[in-house]
């Protein structure tokens, strides 16, 4: 019987693709880059080339929700870093994928690749994600508007 059910982990891989998927085509299409990268998360997860663009082609009915504040669009920034680093390797299409997904967030074009790095260096060093994040906080209140610890 519970064949017929996904266990948990295919669950959360297949909603995170849907996700990365949604975020990837905030810009009105998915590019082959960001194709290429969501197929190589998929696969990382034990899914099949079929089963991801199955996912992909189904996530066209989620809308993205683009979070009004830096703390939620930090946390989900965090999230895409965060796998990224999750198989020990960080390859270039990894960091600038992060960083358009951090544009299309919301975030300046002018402070994405620090704001990706600089949680990308938190992570390796394992501070944890609450400390990651008061001081890419503190970053980003600097870059608004000038004031604060800044770096």
């Amino acid at each position: 019987m519970f064949g017929f059910f996904e266990n948990e982990q295919t669950k959360k891989v297949k909603s995170h693709l849907t996700n990365l998927a949604a975020l990837a085509k905030a810009d009105g299409h998915i590019d082959e880059r960001e194709m290429t990268f969501i197929m190589t998360v998929g696969k990382k997860n034990g899914m099949r080339s079929d089963e991801i663009k199955s996912v992909i082609a189904n996530s066209a009915s989620v809308n993205l929700v683009i979070p009004d504040n830096d703390s939620e669009r930090f946390d989900q920034i965090f999230d895409l870093v965060d796998m990224m680093l999750a198989d020990g390797v960080v390859d270039d299409l990894e960091m600038d994928f992060c960083i358009d997904m951090a544009e299309k967030l919301g975030f300046r074009k002018a402070i994405v690749g620090v704001l990706v790095r600089k949680i990308s260096m938190g992570v390796k060093d394992g501070l944890p994600r609450e400390q990651i994040k008061e001081e890419s906080q503190a970053f980003l209140n600097f870059q608004k508007d000038g004031h604060g610890p800044g770096l």
